[in-house]
């Protein structure tokens, strides 16, 4: 994002860094991101989460454009729809390397917000 940015813009960012910060959403797309592709039944395994739960996540971030789905027969593999997640994901890796002990202490974001 450029300085000067638009409050638009920023509430736009907000909501894509909130996508993130749901742990189901940012397992699935990390789990993504190590697989390359996966099955729902294969994230529920992954994830331990409902079958309900992942496929809702799915849609959420399918309806964003961040993951694609890929039918196969009966099945349907998803998978990152954005190489720019891939950087977000890596930048944010190398940031939580820098930062993470003192991001863990914070204050500013509680246990009940991590639900």
């Amino acid at each position: 994002m450029a300085v000067g940015v638009s409050t638009v813009e920023v509430a736009t960012a907000a909501k894509l860094f909130r996508g993130f910060a749901d742990p189901t959403r940012l397992g699935i797309v990390l789990a993504l991101l190590e697989e390359g592709e996966l099955r729902v039944k294969d994230l529920v395994a992954r994830l331990g989460c409902s079958q309900a739960n992942v496929s809702a996540h799915l849609a959420c971030l399918k309806e964003c454009e961040l993951v694609a789905d890929r039918p196969e027969g009966r099945a349907v593999y998803y998978r990152i729809a954005q190489p720019e997640v891939v950087e977000l994901l890596r930048a944010a890796e190398v940031l939580l390397a820098a930062t993470g002990s003192q991001i863990a202490l914070c204050d500013n974001y509680t246990a009940s917000e991590d639900a």
